[in-house]
């Protein structure tokens, strides 16, 4: 970026985990970025997160609609108010980054999609797809070095986290429970993995904790309408030493599995590891994930890249109301 030029000013809304963790942060750190406002609707908490952060004070999201010099919003409040907050955020000309889900329902996704200026200005925070171990796994896949992809099986699996002191994530009407939570994020890098083939029909299984209104955990088999088929289980109350996440994949000629990374082609000479080696670096490959994220959108903001029109949010959000209708009925449910 030009020294002259001046930064991209970002506000974030909510001071969540997410936010606290990993937003904030990256953002406050990086090069030729701004952050201009923290807002929450505890304005102790946000005052107190602000100052933490070198932001003067906190601010209404009025204010921030209003203000011409803040170019972009991270999206980070509560899964219930998202649709509300991008619509709001895009009406008010900004560039949008939303934690996923985009909203509760896929009817919810296709109300943002058609917002004048959303094509271009909005994109949802699924950095699972810029791990630098997916984002090479799926070079495989889609150059055909593993021949015909035709199961993938993926996983999140969390400690004790249903145990935690009682949130917006414990309650169904305000996008709580595992499959809501993690399994959005996991069938999202399964089915961008694959390039975001048809869905046909779905069979869920869910688990709900004693004296909870969601699931803590839940599993399910997705059929393509090409017949290949995605297995997935997640969990938010593992009852384990360590917190587990992984995908595997099989296909014809090859095989791929995360974490770690690992490659597999059959060729003449037999069974080959072709594991590419990623370039070391100084932090997890989520926080990378992240920084690798905000970086893209700041890019989009400059008008140095193009955000497309995240369209597959619909069909995703599909799946899982398909999926909680199938483990509430019973039943195998067709999209």
């Amino acid at each position: 970026m030009s020294p002259n030029r001046p930064p991209v000013r970002v506000a974030v809304l909510g001071t969540g985990k997410v936010a606290q963790v990993v937003h904030l942060p990256i953002l406050n750190r990086m090069r030729g970025v701004e952050l201009a406002a923290v807002v929450d609707t505890d304005r102790t908490k946000a005052r107190t997160i602000a100052g933490r952060f070198g932001v003067a004070a906190p601010r209404t999201q009025d204010e921030i609609w209003k203000d011409e010099s803040i170019q972009a919003v991270v999206i980070c409040t509560p899964s219930h108010l998202h649709e509300e907050h991008v619509v709001e955020a895009l009406q008010a000309g900004k560039y949008v980054l939303c934690e996923k889900p985009l909203a509760l329902t896929a009817e919810g996704v296709e109300r943002i999609l058609a917002v004048d200026g959303a094509d271009g200005r909005l994109q949802v925070a699924m950095n699972q797809r810029f791990r630098p171990d997916a984002a090479a796994l799926k070079a495989f896949v889609s150059g055909g070095e593993l021949g015909e992809v035709f199961y993938l099986k993926a996983g999140w699996l969390n400690r004790g986290v249903g145990r935690a002191r009682r949130s917006w994530r414990q309650r169904r009407a305000q996008g709580g429970g595992a499959l809501m939570d993690l399994g959005v994020q996991m069938l999202d890098l399964a089915l961008w993995l694959l390039d975001y083939p048809e869905a046909e029909r779905v069979t869920a299984h869910t688990h709900r904790g004693s004296g909870s209104e969601v699931e803590d955990s839940a599993a399910l088999m997705l059929r393509l309408k090409d017949d290949r088929l995605i297995g997935m289980e997640v969990t938010s109350n593992l009852l384990a030493e360590r917190d587990r996440q992984f995908l595997h994949l099989m296909g014809s000629e090859g095989s791929g599995s995360l974490s770690p990374l690992a490659v597999y082609k059959e060729m003449e000479s037999g069974l080959v590891d072709v594991t590419p080696a990623l370039p070391p670096g100084r932090e997890n490959i989520f926080t990378a994930s992240y920084r690798q994220e905000l970086q893209y959108f700041v890019e989009v903001v400059r008008g140095e890249r193009k955000a497309a029109l995240p369209r597959e949010h619909v069909s995703l959000m599909r799946i899982v109301a398909a999926a909680y209708r199938s483990a509430e009925e019973r039943c195998e449910v067709t999209l």
